[in-house]
C-alpha cells in the first residue's frame, strides 16, 4: 500500500480569514510573519502518496560514524523503513566503518566510489566531526548524492558556496539538520505567528536559548526566514568563573568563558538580538536559557532551567489592559500516552481562538511503534524535508541558503567584535577567513 508523505498540518479555527502557509515538516513562516491576503480558516494541508512520485522507499548511506550517526540516525531510518532504506556506511577509517556496518546490519566502506557503485545510495546524511562538516559535505555532492548535512553547513562560507554550487551542478538536494526551530513547542510558535494572531513581529532574541547557527535560526524563525538581514553590531569577550562543577566532565574547576553578544538588524526596521555563553550547556553559574519575540498585539517567551521549560505567549485582554495567557496543550495519542500527536494553543482572540500544529511524524512513530523526544522529531522532520524533496523536485524546508546565512550572521558578529563593535553590513565577502 503506498503511504502518505506529509506536510506540516497547521489549523486555525475563527471566523476572519488567516495566512494559509503551507510548510514542509519545518518553518511554518514561509514570508513576512503576519502577512494577510490569503482566505479561509484552515491553514493548508497538503499530503502527497508516494506512488506518485516513487515505488520504493529511497536508498540512503550514513556518511560518518560519529556518535550522533548510531544514537540519532540509526533509529530515526529503521524507524521511517517505508520511506527510506539505509544501504551503507561510509567513515574514513576502516575500524569504524566496520563498526557502524555492523552495528546497522550494512556493509562499510571507507572508498565513497566503491559504495556508490556497490550499493547505489540516493540520499547521504552526513554526520562526520564537527570540523569535517563542509569537506565531506562537498565530497559527497561530488559523488553524487543528495545530502542531509549536519551543522553549520561549512565553517567558511566559501567551502558552503563550494557545496551549493556543486549540488546545483548536478541537480541534487541539500537540507540541512537545524533542527532547534523545528521543535513542536517552536512550531507552534510559528503558527500562532503565520496566523497573525500577534500581528507583525518586530523583533526576536535568542537570550542564551542555543549556541551559534542554532541560536540565530530561532531568532530569525519568530522574524520569518525571508526577512533579508543588513547589519550586524557584535561583542566577544572572555571572563573568568569562580570554581564550579561541569555538567560534562563532571570536574570542579574555575573556569573562563566566551560571551558572544550581537545586535542584527533588518529589513522593515526589525532587530535581532543574540546572546550566547560558551559554558551555556556546562554551567550551574549560567543556567538560564530564554528565546523571546515582541509583536504588534503580544509576545512570547521560552525559559529553560536544566530540564524545566516554560512558555509564556500572550495577547492583551478583551478590556485592553493586562496580558492575557495563553493556553497550549501537548495532545498525546491517549491520556498518559506517548506519541505526541498536536501542539494547541487556545488563543483567547475571538477571531482565532485555537490555532493546532499536528505532529507530521506521528504517523511514522504509530505505524514503527516508537517514541520520540522532541529532539528526534525535529531531526526526522529535517530528514523528511529532503526526502520529499527528493521525491516531489521541490525544495526543503530550510535548505541550503539559510544555513548558509545563520553561519555568514555568526561571522559577521564575530568580525564586528573584532573591530571593536564596528558595525558591519552584509553580505560578507566568501572568500574572507571564518575567523
Amino acid at each position: 500500500m503506498p503511504t502518505r508523505r506529509p506536510w506540516t498540518r497547521v489549523q486555525a479555527y475563527g471566523r476572519e480569514p488567516v495566512d494559509a502557509i503551507v510548510a514542509l515538516m519545518g518553518p511554518i513562516c514561509g514570508k513576512p510573519c503576519g502577512a494577510g491576503g490569503a482566505t479561509g480558516t484552515v491553514l493548508q494541508t497538503a499530503w502527497h502518496d508516494r506512488e506518485e512520485f516513487m515505488t520504493a522507499p529511497l536508498r540512503v548511506a550514513i556518511i560518518g560514524a560519529s556518535r550522533r550517526s548510531s544514537y540519532m540516525y540509526l533509529p530515526l531510518l529503521r524507524a521511517l523503513r517505508d520511506e527510506v532504506e539505509l544501504v551503507g556506511v561510509w567513515a574514513r577509517t576502516g575500524e569504524s566503518a566496520l563498526r557502524l556496518g555492523a552495528e546497522a546490519g550494512v556493509p562499510g566502506y571507507t572508498d565513497m566510489g566503491k559504495m556508490m557503485r556497490d550499493v547505489a545510495p540516493q540520499i547521504g546524511i552526513v554526520s562526520v566531526a564537527y570540523a569535517a562538516n563542509g569537506s565531506v559535505g562537498l565530497q559527497a555532492v561530488e559523488h553524487g548524492l543528495h545530502v542531509l548535512l549536519e551543522t553549520p553547513i561549512a565553517h567558511e562560507l566559501s567551502e558552503a558556496d563550494a557545496i551549493i554550487a556543486g549540488a546545483a551542478a548536478r541537480g541534487l538536494k541539500i537540507e540541512v539538520a537545524e533542527q532547534y526551530h523545528r521543535y513542536p513547542r517552536e512550531q507552534i510558535k510559528l503558527a500562532l505567528i503565520a496566523s497573525g494572531v500577534f500581528g507583525r513581529v518586530y523583533s526576536a532574541f535568542n537570550d542564551f536559548c542555543c549556541h551559534g547557527y542554532h541560536g540565530v535560526s530561532v531568532m530569525r524563525s519568530y522574524l520569518g526566514f525571508d526577512v533579508k538581514p543588513v547589519q550586524v553590531t557584535g561583542a566577544v569577550h572572555n571572563y573568568p568563573l569562580a570554581p564550579h562543577r561541569s555538567w560534562l566532565s563532571g570536574k570542579r574547576e574555575g573556569r573562563s568563558e566566551e560571551q558572544e553578544h550581537g545586535i542584527v538588524e533588518f529589513e522593515g526596521d526589525r532587530l535581532g538580538m543574540f546572546h550566547w555563553t560558551s559554558l551555556g550547556y556546562d554551567c550551574p553559574l549560567r543556567w538560564w536559557q530564554s528565546s523571546r519575540f515582541l509583536a504588534e498585539k503580544g509576545m512570547g517567551i521560552t525559559v529553560s532551567r536544566g530540564d524545566e521549560r516554560q512558555d509564556w505567549l500572550t495577547l492583551l485582554s478583551p478590556d485592553g489592559e493586562v496580558p492575557h495567557f495563553m493556553a497550549i496543550e501537548r495532545r498525546r495519542s491517549s491520556p498518559g500516552g506517548d506519541i505526541l500527536e498536536a501542539m494547541i494553543a487556545r488563543t483567547g482572540d475571538a477571531d482565532i481562538p485555537v490555532v493546532r500544529w499536528e505532529n507530521p511524524m506521528a504517523s511514522f512513530q504509530r505505524r514503527a511503534g516508537v517514541q520520540w523526544t522532541d529532539d528526534q522529531i525535529a531531526v526526522a522532520s529535517c530528514l523528511m524535508s529532503l526526502v520529499n524533496a527528493v521525491c516531489t523536485g521541490g525544495e526543503p524546508s530550510y535548505g541550503p541558503l539559510q544555513a548558509r546565512l545563520d553561519q555568514e550572521l555568526i561571522l559577521a558578529l564575530r568580525k564586528s567584535a573584532q573591530r571593536g563593535g564596528q558595525p558591519v553590513r552584509l553580505p560578507l565577502d566568501p572568500g574572507a577567513p571564518a575567523s
